[in-house]
């Protein structure tokens, strides 16, 4: 049996500009973010202002992860403990995790074919519990209707958060992902778009969510060492009455991310390449269902998900192990038990009861997902379409697997 040789979870070597900055941190010993001389601005300062300019707010801070920065957003916007958050059925554990760890308690919505959220679900489940939140997940890079979910968030007074774990460098509209709520919380752990092993980013115009977001990271009374926040003035209640919760960035963190910001819409345009390329060759097979983009996302391709609806479990589970023995590690959300990074939602067993979440369940259980890291080539997305369909054949063959 062919099989494929790449690995899907290698990331690309860091480059020469990050691994120099990098070093020129560890020469001075200063890791630490407000460890600076006179004169200093230091790399996290540096990066959160060149992140900030990058989405077209004025505020940005650096955390130790997504996760991390999601929680941040819920307690800079006002979180108390029993709230109820509202958040997609389909996303990553994570995501309920940041809320349950905040105090809040997660009421799930349901999804759409397409995998976003449904905005009438949205405005029901709104309608049904009262919540002030909303964390919205673009769960693997697919965005939503936003004028619709932005129109519910406003009828019902809602706040809306926005997980960009995996739109790091998309656009809505033309309007970047992660500023069409109050906050928005992005990822730099080694899977996502740019690449400190773990990290965060969160990112807002709201100055007083902003203040009480930088002195909750850690920041003590060293609020004005920050480019991309309100003035040191402005901080003069606030640093009072928030608490300190730390989850900061370092400097050595930050400097290897700096020249990959930079280097974001060209990976953008090379992620793309490679998920156009899967995209049209598994299009060509009937019995896959391509996840449609809607005509004002510009999104990053870093994985592509499709839906099987003519399969049977049984059928879908020997496609996977079709696929796993030819060396490709297709995930699918319709597996009984959780398994790596993918789980489904009734595995989060400390969430309340749930609502009814019927299309959740159907697409979910038809959904499949793969990772496309910047390591291939378009030749080799080919040979993985060809080895896909193999696995495919071999699977639906009703002479063998009746």
């Amino acid at each position: 049996m062919r099989r494929f040789s790449k690995s899907f979870t290698q990331q690309e070597p860091l480059s020469e500009a990050s691994i120099e900055a990098a070093v020129a941190v560890m020469r001075t010993g200063r890791l630490h973010r407000y460890n600076l001389v006179e004169g200093e601005k230091g790399e996290t300062a540096l990066l959160e202002q060149e992140f900030a300019s990058s989405l077209g707010v004025p505020y940005a801070l650096a955390c130790a992860s997504g996760g991390y920065a999601l929680q941040l957003a819920l307690r800079a916007c006002g979180l108390v403990a029993g709230d109820r958050v509202l958040c997609n059925a389909f996303t990553l554990s994570p995501v309920p995790g940041s809320i349950h760890a905040a105090g809040g308690e997660a009421v799930l919505v349901d999804i759409l074919d397409d995998t976003t959220v449904d905005p009438d679900d949205l405005a029901a489940a709104a309608r049904e519990t009262g919540a002030r939140f909303f964390m919205l997940s673009h769960m693997r890079g697919h965005i939503g209707d936003m004028e619709a979910i932005v129109a519910v968030c406003d009828t019902h007074g809602i706040t809306l958060i926005e997980d960009c774990a995996h739109t790091m460098g998309a656009s809505y509209a033309g309007r970047p992902s992660g500023t069409f709520g109050k906050v928005g919380c992005f990822s730099t752990q080694t899977y996502k778009h740019i690449n400190s092993g773990e990290g965060g980013l969160l990112a807002t115009s709201d100055p007083e969510v902003m203040r009480r977001a930088v002195i909750m990271s850690g920041s003590y009374m060293l609020y004005d060492r920050h480019l991309a926040a309100p003035t040191a003035e402005s901080f003069h209640d606030t640093r009072l009455v928030t608490p300190n919760m730390s989850g900061r960035m370092d400097n050595l963190r930050a400097a290897v991310l700096r020249p990959q910001l930079a280097e974001l819409k060209a990976r953008q345009a090379r992620w793309t390449a490679l998920y156009r390329r899967i995209e049209a060759g598994l299009a060509d097979n009937a019995l896959v269902d391509i996840i449609p983009r809607h005509a004002q996302e510009d999104f990053v391709g870093s994985s592509i998900q499709f839906r099987l609806p003519s399969l049977s479990p049984e059928r879908i589970t020997r496609f996977v192990a079709g696929c796993e023995a030819r060396g490709i590690p297709l995930k699918w959300y319709g597996k009984p038990q959780p398994e790596d990074y993918t789980s489904r939602y009734d595995s989060w067993r400390y969430l309340p009861a749930t609502r009814a979440l019927p299309n959740a369940d159907r697409v979910l259980a038809e959904l499949c997902d793969l990772r496309l890291p910047l390591t291939f080539t378009e030749e080799e997305c080919d040979d993985i379409v060809q080895l896909m369909g193999d696995a495919m054949e071999e699977a639906t063959d009703k002479t063998t697997n009746p």
